[in-house]
């Protein structure tokens, strides 16, 4: 099975960039989306042999996520069940036979880490929601976590220390979302790889000198990482300051 992640930032600014070529060559089982911008009216988006489920956000032309998915699941469920994370259409979550297929666009603590404290109780909430999760069947969970969770996870970990996606909290709710029973599916089969992100600034010629971070995961239930064939960023693929990320599970 092939799934791929991707913050689109945009899917309307995306489709004008390739969107579609990309997603045809692809050939993926199913394909999650984050920062979408947009409700499902708004744009023509036909994907034939693909199931569409969309949690837009109320908010127009912000946020939200999609999952295009070739396999119907049992059901499709929105947010992550607590009332004081809805309406910015951040989460959904398929019921598959055997395991939950997550994706999620996680708040970003913003500049001067103005939205930490919002930021730390989604992650607490969004913690419980997929323990809850894991409880019942095993979880994969992807999408753009908004966080580099070590040094060789960013370009330059020493000058951005403490800036949003690489402050001591958020990576230590990183640390503690793995720690509650899950795996960086990239990190365990790369643990050493180096230069590998997900996402540039569009600013100072980031992505031509690869002056990144990998902030976009796919993680796994610890007792499905023997599924996991593989894992890799696509970073040859445009249309977005973030680039798609994949994950290949065995049968």
């Amino acid at each position: 099975m092939k799934l791929i992640s991707w913050n689109v930032n945009g899917l309307r600014a995306c489709v004008k960039k390739g969107f579609f070529d990309f997603f045809t060559a692809a050939d993926c089982d199913a394909l999650c989306l984050q920062e979408t911008k947009m409700q499902p009216g708004q744009a023509d988006i036909d994907t034939p042999g693909y199931l569409q489920y969309w949690n837009s956000a109320e908010k127009r032309g912000y946020s939200g996520t999609a999952i295009f998915t070739r396999r119907e699941p049992l059901c499709a469920t929105y947010d992550i069940g607590d009332s004081d994370h809805v309406g910015e259409g951040r989460c959904i979550t398929l019921e598959y036979p055997e395991f939950y297929l997550v994706t999620v666009y996680t708040p970003n603590a913003q500049d001067g880490l103005a939205r930490l404290p919002y930021r730390m109780a989604w992650e607490d909430a969004f913690r419980s929601y997929l323990k809850s999760l894991d409880g019942r069947k095993p979880v994969v969970v992807c999408g753009d976590m908004n966080v580099a969770h070590q040094e060789i996870d960013l370009k330059n970990p020493k000058t951005n220390r403490g800036n949003a996606g690489f402050s001591d909290e958020e990576r230590a709710k990183m640390t503690e979302l793995l720690s509650a029973g899950f795996t960086d599916t990239f990190r365990w089969l790369y643990p050493d790889a180096a230069g590998a992100y997900s996402w540039w600034s569009y600013r100072f010629h980031a992505r031509e000198n690869n002056a990144g971070w990998r902030i976009d995961y796919f993680l796994v239930s610890d007792r499905l990482r023997d599924r996991v064939a593989g894992a890799s960023i696509l970073s040859d693929v445009y249309g977005s300051d973030h680039c798609p990320v994949c994950l290949e599970l065995r049968d």
